[in-house]
């Protein structure tokens, strides 16, 4: 009963902890004079993705890299088939074809590489180095690209900033706020871990089942209330740039950080399958936004099902 309890509390303490930080940091970065679009490319995309590099990083000096891995490629398959799946079926989400033919490319090109590297059987320090240095690749290329174009990928980015609720707050309480929130977020992803040991021990499955189902979902938590908002605001594009986005944080920044602090054997269960089901989940989303250049409430129906049957095999263990 305690391992539910730690589980609970730490899934919470992760969504209230991950808000309070991507609130703080935008609202000083908005007293910095940072524009929505560096706000929206850095911090909101680091923050949603805060819940993920705790835990990860928790998990590996735990011991348990099932769980530090498999909250990774268990967030980014939940972040295509069930965020993007229900916001889809909520309303009808429209791709900017600027931000697809961009992070759309970047983001297959990441799943590749973590498959590659995960084939070998471990994430070393020095893919760990690799992944961590094109994320900053990336971040400076997309920077001075759209400074100095001004391209609509840009307003998308800056719609993602401008997505989270904001008060007016002195810039004191903003970096209480902040600080707070990560603070949260740390303890909050220790009791997490514990509990997910714990639950796993006591339900007899493994601890990689447990990351990519229960911790990969809880973490993703901060990804799902931030695509609901753009959705319900009309702002389609700004819910499937922040799942491209997400997705794209977590190979390169989250493992690449968890590598270089503590490498990471792959375990057995992720390279049968769940790699694989995240690679395909990365395809279809490109496939199907190409299509149209629109993901239709069919296309999030048969991303929500494929999640569930998903589920149930990891499950039931088959």
């Amino acid at each position: 009963m305690i391992d539910v309890l730690f589980l609970l509390g730490g899934l919470v303490g992760l969504v209230i902890g991950g808000e309070f930080l991507v609130r703080g940091a935008v609202s000083v970065a908005e007293r910095a004079g940072l524009s929505p679009m560096v706000i929206g490319l850095t911090l909101v995309g680091f923050g949603t993705s805060a819940p993920e590099l705790v835990t990860s990083i928790q998990a590996a000096f735990a011991g348990s890299p099932g769980i530090a891995i498999g909250n990774v490629v268990g967030s980014n398959t939940g972040n295509i088939l069930l965020i993007l799946g229900l916001t889809a079926l909520i309303r009808p989400v429209l791709i900017d074809r600027n931000a697809l033919m961009r992070d759309g490319g970047v983001v297959i090109a990441a799943s590749v590489l973590l498959v590659a590297v995960a084939l070998t059987g471990a994430l070393g320090r020095g893919a760990g180095v690799l992944l961590f240095g094109l994320l900053l690749v990336y971040l400076i290329a997309t920077l001075v690209i759209e400074r100095r174009r001004n391209t609509a990928t840009g307003a998308v980015y800056a719609a993602e900033a401008e997505a989270i609720p904001q008060a007016s707050l002195s810039l004191g309480a903003a970096l209480g706020i902040a600080v707070g929130g990560l603070v949260l977020t740390i303890f909050a992803a220790r009791a997490l871990v514990f509990g997910a040991v714990g639950l796993a021990e006591l339900a007899g499955m493994s601890e990689t089942v447990i990351g990519l189902t229960i911790v990969a979902i809880g973490t993703s938590m901060p990804e799902l209330v931030t695509a609901i908002i753009a959705v319900r605001k009309g702002q389609g594009d700004v819910a499937f740039g922040n799942v491209l986005g997400s997705n794209i944080f977590n190979i390169l920044g989250i493992l690449g950080v968890t590598a270089m602090l503590r490498p990471l054997a792959i375990p057995p269960e992720i390279l049968r399958l769940d790699i694989w089901v995240m690679l395909a989940a990365t395809l279809a989303m490109v496939l199907f936004a190409i299509t149209g250049w629109r993901l239709s409430r069919r296309e999030g129906a048969v991303f929500v099902a494929s999640y569930v049957v998903y589920l149930g095999v990891l499950i039931s263990g088959v």
